[in-house]
C-alpha cells in the first residue's frame, strides 16, 4: 500500500486516536502513516467484541451459579480468550483452563489470583467478585 492510499476513515473504535501503518513512500521504503481505520476493520472488530459480550454474558449466570469461575466470566468481559489469558499472565494455557474450574480457582494463592487480576486491570477483590 503506498502512502497515500493509507486509509483515513474515521473508525469510533479508535475513539479519535489514530494507529501506525506500514506504506510505501514515494521512493518506495517503507514509512509509518498514522491510519484513522477503514469501515471493514471496523465491522470485524464489532464482530469480535461482540463475540466476548456473548461469552460473558453467557457465563455470568454460570459464573453465579458455580458452574464456572469469576475467572472465566472476567476474563470475557476484558475481551480476552484462553490464549491471550495465558500471554498475559505467563501461565501455559493449560494451567489457565485448569483455574478457569471453580473448584481449582478458589483453592489459588493469593499470588496466582493477583497475576490473573494485573492481567485483566482488575484489583483482588474484583477479580474474585461478580456483578449481581
Amino acid at each position: 500500500m503506498k502512502k497515500n492510499e493509507v486509509p483515513q476513515e474515521t473508525a469510533k473504535a479508535f475513539l479519535g486516536h489514530s494507529k501506525a501503518l506500514y506504506a510505501l513512500d514515494e521512493n518506495g521504503n517503507y514509512k509509518i502513516v498514522p491510519s484513522a481505520g477503514w469501515e471493514a476493520e471496523e465491522i470485524v472488530l464489532d464482530q469480535a467484541i461482540a463475540e466476548y459480550d456473548s461469552a460473558a454474558a453467557a457465563c455470568l449466570p454460570k459464573a453465579q451459579s458455580g458452574l464456572a469461575s469469576p475467572l472465566e466470566y472476567h476474563m470475557y468481559k476484558c475481551r480476552m480468550d484462553v490464549l491471550l489469558l495465558a500471554q498475559s499472565t505467563g501461565y501455559f494455557q493449560w494451567q489457565v483452563k485448569r483455574h478457569l474450574r471453580p473448584e481449582i480457582f478458589k483453592s489459588l494463592s493469593e499470588s496466582k489470583k493477583s497475576r490473573y487480576a494485573e492481567a485483566l486491570g482488575l484489583t483482588l477483590a474484583q477479580l474474585e467478585a461478580l456483578p449481581a
